[in-house]
């Protein structure tokens, strides 16, 4: 188990991103965030950054940040998308949520049993659909 680290990440084209792919209406982030990291919406209604470290509600992702927010920030959440991510990366592998907050894993963590994303290439992840 490993967290993956971000190189050069790249945000998604919104332009291309269609609606449904997208929650950003009145999302604020009740922590900072960073582009791409996943995140869940808290009961408080603030975006804070998801975490497999236990199966609860902070392991539930709703998306990933589009953009980096700072608290109090506006932050867009998306799904579906290819983007930039790291180097190194194994064609086809999956990832999952990591024990470290917003981050992929290359295996499965206790709250992260699902796989989030896999990649595409050696630098691109598709962040899939979330539940």
């Amino acid at each position: 188990m490993a967290a993956l680290t971000k190189v050069s990440p790249q945000p998604p084209a919104t332009i291309a991103l269609p609606p449904c792919n997208k929650l950003s209406e009145k999302m604020i982030a009740g922590e900072a965030i960073g582009l791409l990291d996943a995140c869940y919406i808290k009961s408080d209604g603030l975006v804070w950054l998801a975490t497999g470290s236990a199966a609860n509600a902070a392991a539930r992702v709703r998306g990933f940040a589009i953009r980096a927010a700072a608290v109090g920030e506006p932050v867009t959440l998306a799904w579906g998308f290819v983007s930039q991510y790291g180097s190194g990366l194994t064609i086809g592998a999956d990832y999952y949520l990591s024990a470290t907050a917003g981050a992929l894993d290359t295996a499965a963590t206790t709250g992260g049993t699902a796989p989030i994303a896999f990649a595409v290439d050696a630098t691109r992840v598709q962040f899939l659909c979330t539940k």
